[in-house]
């Protein structure tokens, strides 16, 4: 079932929701998103033997033409492991992909898109924003704060506790 943050409830039901193994969530990322079987096809005549990397967030047509499918996590692996002279062109964040080009020199990694885009969103997850989110709650403001209904937050937490309870 797929949960619609547009619609009030999610446009489901109260029981569909508690009787659900698995509830989709419809959003997107749009940095992942705008990847496209064109962009894979242009690296590769631009690039021979070039292997493409993307995250499983992008459109299904993507996924299905790209060598290699994988989380973040898996995607930094695959490419940490690949011999000296591996190709990769990345699908995912412009600037995991620009670390994953640093810190493996010995290797030739792209970024899947000929257009330059960061994401805005990622891009305030970083040391600066951390500290003045520190500061700000050591001089008494609360800043992004995110609430819930007592119901929602019940079951994120199980959610969430599910998810740090796996190895």
């Amino acid at each position: 079932m797929v949960y619609n943050p547009w619609k009030p409830n999610g446009g489901l039901t109260d029981d569909a929701i508690k009787n659900a193994k698995v509830i989709l969530w419809r959003g997107h990322c749009s940095v992942h998103g705008r990847f496209t079987v064109g962009n894979i096809n242009d690296v590769r005549v631009k690039l021979p033997g070039v292997r493409v990397l993307v995250h499983p967030e992008c459109q299904h047509d993507v996924v299905s033409n790209a060598d290699v499918v994988g989380s973040t996590e898996m995607i930094i692996k695959t490419v940490a492991q690949s011999p000296a002279g591996a190709k990769w062109a990345i699908g995912t964040e412009l600037n995991l992909v620009q670390r994953l080009a640093n810190e493996n020199p010995d290797k030739q990694i792209v970024f899947l898109d000929k257009t330059v885009c960061y994401c805005s969103t990622m891009n305030r997850i970083d040391l600066p924003h951390l500290v003045w989110a520190m500061e700000s709650l050591v001089n008494g403001r609360l800043i992004n704060q995110i609430k819930v209904e007592d119901e929602i937050a019940k079951y994120a937490k199980v959610a969430l506790d599910q998810m740090l309870a796996l190895p």
